[in-house]
């Protein structure tokens, strides 16, 4: 998704891509938000005004597993990250999740009260919290489901992964107990440029379509636009044993970022179409 986010944000930034391998490839420098030395040679060099910080252990599963490593990525280091960007008066904006919620009831809004469930949501409260503290001028968005195609190999983008196991023939299984409201890559990554550029904007926002659809509904849908026979998608009705605990309905509601610039909100079927357009 970076290449994504890099082109929404050329128009308006030079873009500085922060990589812990340590590549070297132009534009990009070396850092591991893990480490505050990393952390702080990096602000020295790119001396950043503006800081969209992406990086976190995303498998929900994989937290649970391993939960001090996913408190040290998610929590500690959006912390150093936070308070890098409060010593040089960099404006931030934090990526956050629905998983933040327990997902008991139908829509959440900014101002609810937080109830995670697995490791992964109690790391991004935890880091919220950081954020909000260290940086008050700083943007949070909170997302339940980001769709769209990876532009780098590696990744745990959910579009590439049924793609790849529909096209080798292998039937998946969808949970048709979880709900959420998706947004598509190019326009989550257009709105959080616009945000991050708006030293107006600060708080925390919502983020995804109008409406809410099931995993299982949702791979059907992405399986009828991409030709895939529909007996490749497979309804799973009750939890998957050793999976990390998941929120039933993460419905997002959109009504105040709506309000700021606005916007009309796609649609689920509106999302999915534009992963393809």
């Amino acid at each position: 998704m970076y290449a994504v986010h890099a082109a929404a944000a050329t128009d308006a930034f030079e873009v500085i891509r922060g990589d812990r391998s340590g590549t070297g490839q132009p534009g990009s420098i070396e850092i591991d938000i893990v480490n505050a030395s990393s952390v702080d040679r990096a602000f020295r060099l790119a001396q950043p005004d503006f800081v969209l910080l992406l990086a976190a252990m995303s498998d929900i599963d994989r937290c649970e597993v391993l939960p001090e490593q996913a408190f040290a990525i998610n929590a500690r280091g959006a912390e150093t990250v936070a308070n890098a960007c409060a010593r040089t008066n960099a404006r931030l904006l934090f990526t956050s999740s629905a998983a933040v919620f327990d997902g008991s009831k139908h829509g959440y809004r900014e101002e609810d009260a937080i109830t995670p469930l697995s490791v992964y949501g109690k790391t991004k409260a935890w880091a919220e919290n950081a954020v909000k503290t260290l940086t008050p001028s700083a943007v949070v968005i909170r997302i339940a489901l980001v769709l769209g195609f990876a532009r780098e190999n590696g990744t745990n983008a959910m579009l590439d992964s049924l793609t790849g196991r529909w096209k080798a023939g292998e039937p998946v299984f969808l949970s048709t107990r979880e709900e959420r409201n998706p947004i598509d890559a190019a326009s989550l990554s257009k709105m959080m440029i616009d945000m991050l550029a708006d030293h107006s904007v600060s708080g925390v926002y919502h983020v995804g379509a109008s409406d809410s659809i099931s995993r299982y509904e949702l791979g059907k849908c992405l399986a009828a636009r991409m030709g895939i026979s529909a007996e490749l998608v497979r309804p799973q009705d009750d939890p998957i044993p050793g999976r990390a605990p998941r929120g039933k309905d993460h419905f997002l509601l959109t009504e105040k970022i709506r309000r700021l610039y606005n916007l009309e909100i796609q649609s689920s079927s509106q999302v999915i179409e534009r992963c393809f357009s």
